[in-house]
């Protein structure tokens, strides 16, 4: 970690110029110290932001904050910055992570000990949600996931959770297209 009087201006300065860009600053890391010193920033979408994080908003919000920290002296000499989103895998901490989180495939450590995979189909508002995830298992190769009933979990019974990517369902998407363009749907 750089200095430790250095994080918090880094901090103000990083966070401002994310803000300004429309982004919110999930995470921010300083390592190192002098010409080795590397400044890793984390961003994701607000949660009213129904777009996508792509490499252009990346991009613009790299620049944004390399200008905003040029300007200042918080971090004297040269420092490498990496910007960047959390990931298809994400973890899910906060409340609005697992509201973004809503239709996709999570795996769930319970704090009981149990494991749960399946779809979060429910977050309920406020803090400290109540959800409610479809577990889903995949019976074998060629075969559709079979679907069981809705589990409600508490916040409290979550030990640690994260985005699955999903090729399966890209797979029934893709699917359900091609069927559409036999029957005649889609066509002009």
């Amino acid at each position: 970690m750089g200095a430790p009087s250095t994080a918090p201006r880094v901090r103000e300065i990083v966070e401002a110029a994310v803000t300004g860009a429309g982004l919110l600053l999930d995470d921010l890391e300083i390592a190192g110290s002098g010409r080795s010193t590397v400044v890793r920033v984390t961003v994701d979408l607000a949660e009213d932001d129904d777009g996508t994080l792509d490499l252009d908003r990346v991009g613009d919000v790299t620049r944004v904050v390399s200008d905003a920290l040029d300007a200042t002296d918080a971090l004297p000499g040269a420092y490498t910055l990496e910007v960047g989103s959390p990931g298809a895998e994400r973890s899910l901490t906060l409340a609005r992570h697992w509201r973004r989180a809503r239709g996709r495939t999570v795996a769930v450590r319970r704090t009981d000990g149990g494991a749960l995979t399946g779809r979060l189909v429910q977050v309920a508002d406020g803090d400290a949600p109540d959800l409610v995830v479809v577990p889903v298992t995949a019976p074998g190769k060629g075969r559709r996931p079979v679907e069981g009933a809705p589990v409600t979990l508490a916040w409290d019974d979550v030990r640690e959770a994260r985005v699955q990517v999903d090729l399966a369902a890209v797979r029934d998407d893709e699917a359900d297209d091609d069927a559409g363009l036999r029957d005649g749907a889609g066509r002009g």
